[in-house]
């Protein structure tokens, strides 16, 4: 058995990774011994990695994305305020990400802030304050000399906006997103949608 092995993951879409052997679960393994890891969502989920990112590093994406999406997405670029596609949007459905069509926020925790950008209360996938399945990571950014919290795509790894914690309740948060690295998919209205 060998000391270690790549692992593929079963898309097809990410870049291989290597294991050593005691990383891997002996239950995934194929008679030729060639392993695999379980695909979540299409993204690499290796034991040690401690992320469920996938970067796409051959998508060339100055010729995927426009412009605008790629400085926003690519480049932690900001929209000017009140330029924003969906600011004033209020048809229901999901907003998804227009790098990887990942859902990332539903119509339903969308708000008006005020301030110019396209506000959230919660990321699609948030179980009370728990975002270990929505499809964002937070993190630190430093970038502009004060201490803001980032967005990006768990993913694809790209920057989406910011998150601050004066939001409305009863979540707290006030997400503010650049509509540029959206999409949004509707869906017909249930009973009781506003």
């Amino acid at each position: 058995m060998p000391k270690s092995c790549v692992v593929q993951c079963t898309c097809k879409k990410s870049r291989p990774t290597v294991l050593p052997r005691r990383e891997i679960d002996a239950t995934k393994r194929s008679p030729n011994f060639a392993y695999q890891c379980l695909c979540v969502c299409a993204c690499v989920c290796v034991t040690g990695l401690r992320s469920l990112t996938r970067y796409y590093a051959t998508t060339d994406w100055q010729k995927t994305l426009t412009s605008e999406q790629y400085v926003v997405t690519r480049k932690k670029g900001t929209e000017m305020p009140f330029s924003c596609l969906y600011l004033n949007h209020s048809e229901v459905g999901m907003y998804q990400y227009v790098c990887c069509d990942t859902p990332l926020f539903s119509s339903e925790a969308k708000y008006d802030s005020g301030m110019g950008w396209t506000g959230f209360k919660e990321a699609h996938g948030t179980w009370e304050c728990d975002e270990s399945h929505a499809s964002i990571i937070r993190r630190p950014d430093n970038t502009l000399g004060s201490a803001e919290t980032e967005v990006v795509c768990k993913h694809c790894d790209a920057h989406l906006g910011h998150v601050f914690e004066d939001g409305p309740d009863p979540t707290g948060q006030r997400f503010f997103i650049n509509s540029v690295s959206l999409n949004f998919r509707s869906r017909e209205p249930r009973p009781g949608d506003q």
